[in-house]
């Protein structure tokens, strides 16, 4: 079905009038030149001297390049029938640590030795692309929360934004409830069914504005449920470092979390290696999806383009002073 996008655009139609209308007439002060032998030069050029065109003939191709030009504004387009968009599952929100302490190299991903953050990224990154007909956003937190996406079912592009992501690159601290926060400003407009914040973490709340505790009240007041990840080895796990008297996971809180967790009718998980941190992903893959009412979608074909190529052809042919004399009557030539 064909519609106009901007209709309105008709009302600049009578614009060139209005401006001949109120704009003074050119002053015409050149000085012309009187020619006694016009004959003359008429059968030297066998030719007869062109008539006078009529107002309205000689305003014809201006005002039908005028009408295409506004055409082209209203943005002419086909419209296509309405098809289904699948909608049929959650608003997923990941909110990953990004602080300092995920630089630390304590995990394993195919017998290399990575930092966690870039298992987080090797094992969430496919997660989020396996989300067929969820919404998911990303949230990167250090020192402040910052919104990487916002909810989408551009999935690809969600975790293009996860594997780019580097260590402090919102600063070295972890406000653990300022991103609980920042979830519950995004998620609380959606369906309350439907509303699903992942965190994942490997310390404590040592910054922010919004205590943990507090944010996840707000959560629960929201419908929004917390399933909160701590990741990071023990010195049990870690002997080198054991000896040298370096816990890595002494700084998670694990009981702030679990808290989280509880209050908003979540779950925790601990990550202590890959293996644990896949089997989380398989558990949260596994959750059951809310159905959402079905959106639909009609497919636009912009035809704005058509009206403008005539234009731009028309005044190229009419450009020549010759094509001018195409247009007209055969005995007015």
């Amino acid at each position: 079905m064909l519609e106009l996008a901007w209709p309105w655009a008709f009302l600049l139609l009578p614009l060139p009038w209005l401006l001949r209308q109120w704009l003074p007439p050119a002053r015409g002060d050149e000085a012309a030149l009187q020619i006694s032998f016009m004959d003359e030069l008429e059968q030297l050029s066998q030719r007869r001297a062109l008539r006078p065109l009529p107002p309205w003939r000689r305003q014809l191709a201006p005002a039908g390049l005028w009408l295409l030009l506004v055409l082209a504004l209203a943005r002419p387009e086909w419209v296509g029938s309405p098809l289904p968009l699948s909608a049929s599952g959650r608003d997923l929100l990941l909110a990953v640590d990004v602080s300092g302490s995920m630089q630390h190299t304590d995990m394993r991903w195919q017998k290399e030795e990575v930092t966690r953050l870039q298992l987080v990224k090797n094992l969430f990154t496919p997660f989020i692309e396996s989300r067929i007909g969820d919404r998911v956003g990303l949230i990167l937190f250090g020192s402040q929360a910052y919104l990487q996406a916002p909810l989408t079912f551009d999935r690809k592009t969600v975790s293009t934004w996860l594997d780019e992501s580097v260590v402090n690159i919102a600063g070295p601290d972890t406000a653990i409830g300022d991103a609980i926060g920042l979830g519950i400003k995004r998620l609380r407009l959606r369906p309350a069914q439907a509303r699903v914040l992942v965190l994942i973490t490997d310390g404590a709340n040592t910054a922010g504005q919004v205590m943990p505790m507090t944010a996840a009240r707000l959560a629960r007041e929201e419908g929004i449920r917390i399933y909160t990840i701590g990741i990071g080895s023990d010195a049990s796990e870690s002997p080198l470092l054991g000896m040298l008297g370096i816990q890595p996971g002494i700084d998670l809180d694990e009981p702030t979390l679990q808290a989280i967790a509880e209050t908003t009718g979540g779950e925790y998980f601990r990550a202590r290696n890959a293996d644990e941190l896949e089997g989380i992903a398989q558990t949260l893959d596994r959750l059951e999806p809310v159905n959402q009412k079905a959106n639909q979608v009609r497919p636009v074909q912009p035809l704005y383009f058509i009206p403008l190529l005539i234009v731009l052809l028309s005044s190229l042919w009419l450009a020549r002073p010759d094509n001018w004399r195409l247009l007209l009557p055969r005995r007015w030539r």
